[in-house]
């Protein structure tokens, strides 16, 4: 289903979460669930992913992830603030000791000039710490900003294991 490089990827967060005991958690909006789809795409899965949020709205942000409303008001959905805020939601929400987050403009529209169609940011948290990482991937359209959150959310989710 995902491109071999996806899959290279997914596999080895795969055994190296299952290696070491640790269990995975994905929050995902503008991706709505391809990067718990690309791990669960895996033989054996089960042993390192607990679970997958898809929090497209605020109101489930809030609700399955505990994001503050405060943050939502002051800094958006596509914020760093929310993606840190989504990616220890996912954790304190689950089974897992690393999760990694996605929210972002994946378009056609919904952009602005603040925040422009193809601005992705994503957290990633284990116990090695929180990261932020944000990208501009442009106005590539809507299924290649979408894959290539899912790449990066997986460099993210392997860092977090190494």
């Amino acid at each position: 289903m995902f491109a071999q490089d996806i899959q290279r990827k997914a596999q080895q967060i795969v055994a190296t979460a299952t290696e070491r005991g640790l269990m995975l958690a994905t929050a995902e909006s503008c991706t709505g669930g391809l990067v718990a789809a690309a791990l669960t795409e895996i033989p054996g899965s089960s042993s390192a992913l607990d679970r997958g949020f898809v929090t497209y709205s605020n109101d489930a942000k809030m609700q399955m992830l505990d994001v503050p409303e405060a943050t939502l008001a002051a800094h958006g959905a596509v914020s760093e603030a929310t993606a840190r805020a989504m990616a220890l939601g996912a954790v304190a929400r689950s089974l897992a000791a690393v999760s990694v987050s996605i929210t972002g403009v994946a378009g056609p529209s919904g952009g602005s000039d603040e925040k422009p169609v193809g601005l992705v940011h994503f957290a990633a948290c284990g116990p090695a710490g929180l990261i932020h990482r944000e990208e501009r991937f442009g106005d590539i359209g809507r299924d290649a900003v979408r894959l290539a959150s899912v790449r990066v959310a997986l460099d993210m989710l392997a860092d977090r294991l190494a």
